[in-house]
This record gives C-alpha cells, sequence and structure tokens, in this order.
C-alpha cells in the first residue's frame, strides 16, 4: 500500500497542531493532527493508499487540498510519497 505525504500549506490553528511547513507521512497511523481535521481529509488519504486518482482542479491526479472545518484554519496538501 502506498504512503501519503501530508504537508501544512497554511496554519492558524487555535490548538497548536498543525504549524505551517509541518509534513508527516501517513503509513499505518493517524498522524498527530486533530481528529476534525483527519475526519476530512481520511477518505482522500484512504483512496490516495489504494491507488486512486482524486479530481484535483481540472485533472485526475493523486493528490488532493483540504482545508479545516474550522473555518479553514489550517490548509493540507495531501500527494503520494516516493519515500
Amino acid at each position: 500500500m502506498a504512503k501519503v505525504k501530508l504537508t501544512v500549506v497554511e496554519s492558524k490553528c487555535r490548538c497548536g497542531y498543525c504549524k505551517k511547513g509541518d509534513s508527516y507521512i501517513v503509513d499505518d497511523l493517524c498522524p498527530p493532527i486533530c481528529h476534525e481535521l483527519w475526519n476530512c481529509m481520511y477518505p482522500l488519504v484512504y483512496a490516495l493508499k489504494n491507488g486512486a486518482s482524486l479530481d484535483y482542479g481540472d485533472i485526475r491526479s493523486p493528490q488532493f487540498d483540504v482545508k479545516c472545518p474550522d473555518g479553514g484554519r489550517v490548509w493540507i496538501h495531501g500527494e503520494i510519497s516516493e519515500e
């Protein structure tokens, strides 16, 4: 199964979990981010781990962008990891 790299693009996180520039490799465990944000992105992470291509703008690509459900305070970019 593929690994997914998550990178924090922007952050105004109230809880201090995410800082701009943080990155995580998702293999088997949830990274140290809040559950609300993880719940938003988990279906996309699961899809990439299983070989899917997702709608990304006008193309299909193995990547995604997701924003925090708390007013978009955190923006994360996810993509297949080559590591």
